[in-house]
């Protein structure tokens, strides 16, 4: 700690698994995931591979901007994977990766329980 109390920037790396420490590569990861959007993208997805037009209409309120970014963010962590689908007409296809698969099933308890418990 410096003598103000504030923790020291400059301190030791955190320790992997600190979701606490903002120098912790899985704070950055809960930070992605903390987003509305990309829960419930993560939720819908559990339903199987979807063209975005798909996806966005599942996601009622979600503008394409948003949702591109959400799917990139989604990607970049390991947890969708995006596919060129080269069949007439040409198209995009996103579906979990078994990592995101393993995160769908916990995320989809905490909807059902706002599903349920909200008032």
């Amino acid at each position: 700690m410096t003598p103000t109390g504030a923790a020291d920037q400059t301190s030791e790396p955190c320790q992997i698994g600190d979701v606490f420490s903002d120098r912790c590569p899985s704070h950055v990861f809960l930070g992605k995931l903390s987003n509305k959007w990309a829960l419930l993208t993560i939720d819908a997805l559990g339903d199987g591979a979807m063209r975005t037009n798909v996806l966005r209409n599942r996601l009622s309120g979600i503008s394409q901007k948003v949702l591109t970014g959400v799917l990139r963010d989604l990607e970049g962590l390991g947890l969708v994977s995006r596919k060129q689908v080269q069949i007439f007409p040409p198209h995009v296809e996103y579906t979990l990766t078994d990592r995101g698969a393993s995160l769908r099933r916990v995320v989809a308890q905490l909807d059902r329980w706002v599903e349920r418990n909200y008032q």
